[in-house]
């Protein structure tokens, strides 16, 4: 039977990474139902939403979801469609691969950097619990802050003062920690890393790391570790090839897995899944440069990537397994590649989109 899978064809340059990605999926010869829909900036203008209910319908029935990179105004419009969909279906873990491969530039070209960082998608600073500067409440908040036995004070007025809460509980931590180790234990992987800022958040982030060294006791089998998010930063841009799973709340897990698709070479390379008990969503993490739409141009490798992840989450490991070999081998050969990946970016070589996915058909 084939499997049932939402794709959401995002906005900017997301439909044509959508196409490339699920013309090589079709080529791995795994059987799939794509249920094409729609989310973003575009439809919104046509429907008055960026997420019709169709399309959270979808996934909710097929419990699976390919999606095309979507756009997240900066400072106004819409919140992030990614963070709604996490929140909305459930998805608490988001797993984020850093992994070099040959032919992809990067200051660590010559280490074995395999890092997988997992990341709690529903609590810490993205909850949105925040209170706007100048309104009542937030003033009323501050008061009250100030008026608690203890030695940290607001020290400036509701006026002009923003406030964000960071809740972080023992069971979301629980969940988090408990799937980082369970994806250790399921693929070989030797050591889970927690990292905090339980140095200085003692009642959030000393809480996170309190839970996570209790759950650690129960895998004997995989060694663990902790380490403070700013020197982890530092870790890791000095001997990243040292780590393997990280495990993190979400604004830190948020940055830090940026920072781990830098080392092994952009956001160009970096897949994404979101993970939950109903269900999960398999993303780029890179945004949707609209300035590049219908240009054939971007680079589809994180999306692909992506759908390898989404193929082993369906239990088709084999496939996912060759299509990551067939995305490596037309990287390392550094023919049919798109701009960013040829040792110059204004090499006339460099092929679009669709001609790269091609090339990795061709491989499979």
């Amino acid at each position: 039977m084939a499997h049932e899978v939402t794709l959401i064809t995002g906005d900017g340059t997301g439909p044509e990474l959508a196409e490339a990605a699920r013309r090589c999926v079709d080529a791995t010869g795994v059987a799939i139902d794509w249920d094409v829909q729609l989310a973003g900036v575009d439809v919104m203008e046509q429907v008055g939403t960026p997420i019709p209910d169709a399309t959270l319908d979808s996934v909710r029935r097929t419990k699976c979801a390919l999606k095309a990179p979507i756009t997240t105004p900066v400072g106004t419009g819409f919140r992030s469609i990614n963070v709604y969909l996490r929140q909305e279906l459930g998805l608490f873990a988001c797993i984020r691969p850093c992994k070099q491969y040959l032919g992809v530039r990067s200051f660590f070209s010559d280490l074995p950097i395999d890092i997988v960082i997992v990341r709690e998608n529903t609590e810490d600073l993205y909850a949105g619990v925040e209170f706007e500067a100048g309104l009542p409440n937030t003033s009323k908040l501050i008061e009250f802050i100030n008026s608690l036995p203890s030695d940290r004070k607001i020290m400036t007025s509701g006026d002009e003062t923003g406030v964000s809460i960071k809740p972080i509980s023992v069971s979301g931590t629980q969940r988090i920690v408990r799937c980082a180790f369970e994806y250790a234990r399921k693929h070989g992987r030797k050591k889970v890393t927690a990292v905090h800022k339980a140095n200085i958040m003692k009642y959030s982030d000393g809480l996170y790391l309190k839970t996570a060294t209790e759950v650690a006791k129960e895998y004997a089998d995989i060694a663990f570790e902790e380490r403070i998010v700013d020197n982890m930063c530092m870790q890791l841009t000095q001997k990243p090839e040292l780590y393997d799973v990280l495990v993190l709340p979400n604004l830190y897990g948020d940055i830090v897995s940026d920072l781990g698709a830098g080392i092994v070479g952009g956001l160009g390379v970096a897949p994404g899944a979101n993970i939950g008990p109903d269900g999960a969503v398999f993303e780029a993490t890179h945004g949707s440069a609209p300035k590049y739409k219908g240009k054939n141009k971007v680079n589809p490798t994180a999306l692909i990537l992506s759908a390898k992840l989404m193929l082993d989450h369906l239990g088709e490991l084999d496939a996912g397994t060759r299509l990551e070999n067939a995305v490596a081998a037309v990287i390392a050969d550094g023919q049919d590649v798109t701009y960013d990946l040829k040792p110059h970016r204004d090499d006339p070589s460099a092929v679009g989109t669709q001609e790269m996915a091609a090339a990795i058909c061709n491989q499979l």
